[in-house]
């Protein structure tokens, strides 16, 4: 009994000596000197620079009004296609109280 003991603990001291150490790949700066911010301080510091209330985004006029939609290149979908496609592919059927959950926008 005592060699099939030794046997394994073997086994395991070459698996861990296969382990590799972790060697890291990012190195970080040190932030030893840097003070950590304190956010009431912040806070004080963003209510007195800006005592007014910042402006408003005005969106900026198009060049040109936007034209028709596009059909992307390619085949539209068609009965057809939709017939071929395996069975794991095809959407699964809707039922009608999964319906009327949808246009109701969720639980009553």
């Amino acid at each position: 009994m005592g060699g099939k003991v030794s046997s394994k603990m073997a086994t395991v001291g070459r698996v861990v000596q296969a382990v590799k150490p972790h060697a890291p790949l990012i190195k970080f700066p040190s932030r030893e000197g840097v003070p950590r911010p304190n956010v009431q301080e912040a806070l004080k510091t963003l209510a007195v620079s800006s005592p007014s209330p910042p402006p408003l985004v005005v969106p900026l006029p198009l060049s040109r009004p936007p034209g028709p939609l596009t059909w992307l290149p390619g085949t539209p979908d068609s009965l057809a296609t939709v017939k071929e496609l395996p069975q794991r592919y095809r959407r699964r059927a809707l039922e009608a109280e999964e319906m009327d959950y949808i246009q109701r926008g969720g639980p009553e």
